[in-house]
């Protein structure tokens, strides 16, 4: 039989492939965000899933917990409830998405399907898939892998809610944020 480690890494593989493809819907935006901000998201990602996916030395590798094969299972249907969310959301974003925090030209809040329920459904939908990641890991690493890829989050987050109240206005975004979460659904 398949392992549920093998499924949610494939499960990941397709999502990376897919999301990759699905940037040419995107139009071409009109600002970059830059700086030491957008190095860090983009480091701590990368970092954060190396160590959760990579095999590493024996210390760092001891398993702090086990799942059994029905636990595994049910933790790869969270990975693909997760990346589920994150393709309702890009899908429901359309041309506006971008894999980097820009401005487009025809730029403006959304907040309906997904974004009705978080300003970031993207990541929130990642950080479904991290979580079953970290779980599925059982690892000190993954842990620490899972912690890095949430401060990147976080920070990419950050940075797209201060570009888009300098480029739409504070007023509009802070009301849009008054009225929903950042990450978590019904969390206030």
């Amino acid at each position: 039989m398949i392992d549920p480690g093998t499924v949610l890494g494939l499960l990941w593989l397709a999502w990376i492939v897919s999301w990759f493809i699905a940037a040419r819907w995107a139009s071409p935006p009109t600002q970059i965000a830059s700086g030491n901000l957008v190095l860090f998201y983009r480091v701590s990602l990368v970092v954060g899933m190396l160590l959760i996916a990579v095999p590493g030395q024996q210390g760092w590798t001891q398993r702090l917990w086990h799942l059994n094969y029905r636990q595994g299972w049910a933790i790869d249907l969270l990975a693909l409830a997760g990346f589920a969310f994150c393709w309702w959301a890009r899908v429901h974003l359309g041309r506006l998405w971008s894999g980097n925090v820009t401005i487009k030209p025809e730029h403006r809040i959304v907040d309906s399907g997904p974004y009705g329920w978080v300003r970031h459904p993207i990541y929130t939908g990642l950080l479904v898939a991290i979580l079953a990641s970290v779980a599925i890991s059982g690892t000190l690493r993954g842990v620490i892998g899972g912690l890095i890829m949430l401060a990147g989050i976080i920070a990419k987050a950050r940075l797209e809610e201060q570009t888009l109240r300098e480029a739409l206005g504070r007023d509009a975004y802070d009301a849009y944020a008054e009225r929903v979460p950042m990450l978590i659904p019904f969390l206030r």
